[in-house]
Parts: structure tokens; C-alpha cells; sequence
């Protein structure tokens, strides 16, 4: 699979691989060591990491080291799973900006997306965790739930509901749902007390999600608190995708893409390029980057230990670091941070509605 790749090693090419960057460790940690795992799949090409925010190396950092190496044109492969504001706008407009002052060739890959790789990791973590459950429920008694990270791109949004379903035809359960961590709805919380109405002896809470972090923590959490409710159903928790074999395998199908000139992203649900119901006013929007302004700020949350536990926002508020910064790395889209606002901020499931408190005295998330 590297053959093509190693053969580029002569014509002074390398690869970036562009996260958005986090104030929890562990997700540094997990990033770093999937670049590590990427590299021995790259044919000896020079493989770099860089951050949009919260992290070093910042993406311009990346590009410098592999500029030092050589390198005069670079892959660059966004470490997202689906296209939203950061793999459409943020990443190309630092990569657009660096290469227009440098003259370096950068060309750009598209998102992990829904593919039959990524699926079948998803699936793997989702079947570990049915076989370290005790419970002998079928799984046509069993309903899956898919976590998704939340956007206000609906294109993005309506990428998980689509893994979900291939999920839950893939495996056989017998229903699925799909609610989010922030920003649309409905959120983890009320959407897990809508689906235990329906019955199911057995609920499996997967979060597609990449890495660790305040958002898988506070997913964990929420699971918690319904499950206490409805002791009579066996919640389980599955573990999120991190590098697995099948996820390294992807990265490298996305840098053969580039390579081939066959990187095609879904212009046709874009909501800046096409007139999406209901977000007609972002056609056109200007490509700019919004992480500027913290750009290499590595004011890092030292209230866990190592994996996040979301001490940083005991009641969904985040706590301010680094000199009152209120910017996080899992949530803030829509609080000064130039996004243009969601349409959805006030519904009853989800946004900004979730800073008001439960029935039973406890704040949902307001990641936004």
C-alpha cells in the first residue's frame, strides 16, 4: 500500500497531519501517538502533526520542521472525521496563508468521512464492549446509540446518523439513534431519556469520536445519569475509535487520494456552497480561519490527573485558563469566536438551552 508513497521519498514530498489541538493531555498524547503509528505506513516520507489550537506544534511549526527537511511539496490530511467549519475553513485558510508567503506546494486532503474502514473500526470498539458486558440480551433486544461531536454544518451532522444506521444494519441491533455532544440536538441526556421510552433491555452508548476529552468525559457522565434512573436496562459504555489499525488505514487511503487527484469532498449539502434548507444566509462565507487569536496557547487543564474527567466544567461551564481565556478545545463555537450563529441555538433538546437545569437539580452540557 506505501509503494507509491515511498517512491515520492526523491521528490522531496511529506506529509502534515492537521488536528485541532486540545487542553486535555491524554488527547495530545493520543494524536501524537497516531502520528507515530502513521509514520512507519508512509514509505519513509516525513510526517509531521501540527495544531490549530491549544497545542504544540501549531500547524505553521509543522510546515517550517518539514521545510527544513527538504520537503517542497506537502500532503496535508485533516485528522477530522467529518467536514465541518474546521476541516472547510479553518485548516485550508492557515495552509493557503502559509503557502502563499513561503511559495511551498500544500495540497489538501479530504476528511475521514463515512467509509468502510472507519465503519468497521467503529464496529470493533462497539463489539469489545458487548464482549466484556455480562449481560446475554440479544442484540435485536439491543438499541445502539452514536454519539456524534455536534456541528452547526448539518452536512456534518447527518454524516454520523449515517454511520449509525450502517452500524446498526451492519451488526444486527435491533434499533439505533443517533444524538450529539454539542452545538445541534439533541444532546447526549435528553436524547438518551427519549430512547429508553422504547423499551430495549439493552442500550450501548458508542462516541464516535477520535481521541479522549472533556466531550467523550461528559458523555460518559450523562450516560451515568440516566442509566441511575432506569436500573433496569444495561447501559454499556463503548470505547471511542483512537488509533486503531483500521483508522491508520484510512489516513494512509486519504494521502493516496491526494496523490491520485482524487480527493472530492460533498460540495452538494455544503452550506457555503449550496442553498441547504434552513442555512441558506452562509452561502458564499468567507474562507478564513477563526484561531488566531490562540493560536500555540498551551495553557493546559491540569485538574485530572491524565484522562479528563470534565472537572473544567463542573456545571458545562468551562472554567477560564490561562489567564481567563474562556476558549476551549471542545465547545465555544458560537461565543466570540466569529461562527456565524446556528439557527437551532433554542431547542428544547439541545444548545443553549441545556444551561438550564434538569428536573432532578442537574445541569445538562452546554457544549456550543
Amino acid at each position: 500500500m506505501t509503494a507509491g508513497l515511498s517512491e515520492l521519498k526523491a521528490e522531496d514530498v511529506g506529509v502534515l497531519i492537521c488536528g485541532h489541538g486540545s487542553r486535555n493531555r491524554q488527547a495530545v498524547e493520543e494524536f501524537a501517538s497516531l502520528a507515530d503509528g502513521l509514520r512507519p505506513r508512509m514509505g519513509g516520507l516525513p510526517v509531521e502533526h501540527g495544531y490549530l489550537e491549544f497545542a504544540k506544534p501549531i500547524l505553521r511549526d509543522s510546515l517550517d520542521r518539514l521545510r527544513a527537511q527538504g520537503v517542497k511539496r506537502v500532503l496535508a490530511v485533516p485528522a477530522m472525521l467529518f467536514a465541518a467549519g474546521h476541516a472547510k475553513n479553518d485548516i485550508p485558510s492557515v495552509l493557503n496563508t502559509y503557502s502563499a508567503e513561503t511559495g511551498l506546494t500544500i495540497d489538501y486532503g479530504r476528511e475521514l468521512g463515512v467509509d468502510r474502514l472507519m465503519i468497521a473500526a467503529a464496529g470493533a470498539r462497539i463489539q469489545e464492549a458487548l464482549a466484556q458486558s455480562p449481560s446475554d440480551v440479544s442484540l435485536e433486544e439491543t438499541l445502539l446509540v452514536v454519539v456524534g461531536r455536534g456541528s452547526s454544518d448539518p452536512d456534518a451532522n447527518s454524516n454520523v446518523t449515517k454511520i449509525t444506521r450502517m452500524l446498526v444494519e451492519g451488526l444486527g441491533f435491533g434499533w439505533g439513534e443517533t444524538v450529539y455532544s454539542g452545538v445541534t440536538f439533541p444532546l447526549v441526556e435528553p436524547g438518551l431519556r427519549h430512547v429508553v421510552r422504547l423499551g430495549f433491555k439493552r442500550i450501548v452508548v458508542f462516541p464516535y469520536f477520535l481521541f479522549s476529552g472533556v466531550l467523550v468525559s461528559r458523555i460518559r457522565q450523562h450516560t451515568a445519569l440516566v442509566a441511575a434512573d432506569h436500573p433496569d436496562v444495561d447501559f454499556v459504555s463503548a470505547g471511542y475509535l483512537g488509533d486503531h489499525a483500521l483508522v491508520l488505514d484510512t489516513f494512509v487511503e486519504r494521502v493516496q487520494e491526494v496523490l491520485g487527484g482524487e480527493t472530492a469532498m460533498n460540495c452538494s449539502l455544503c452550506k457555503y456552497r449550496a442553498q441547504v434548507l434552513g442555512f441558506e444566509a452562509e452561502v458564499g462565507l468567507a474562507q478564513e480561519s477563526h484561531h488566531h487569536h490562540v493560536e500555540g496557547l498551551t495553557d493546559g487543564c491540569e485538574l485530572c490527573e491524565h484522562e479528563c474527567t470534565g472537572a473544567c466544567q463542573p456545571d458545562g461551564i468551562p472554567i477560564p485558563l490561562g489567564g481567563g481565556h474562556q476558549h476551549s478545545h471542545d465547545h465555544a463555537h458560537e461565543h466570540g469566536h466569529g461562527h456565524h450563529p446556528y439557527p437551532h441555538a433554542d431547542h428544547p433538546l439541545g444548545p443553549e438551552t441545556l444551561r438550564k437545569v434538569s428536573a432532578k437539580g442537574e445541569p445538562f452540557d452546554t457544549e456550543t
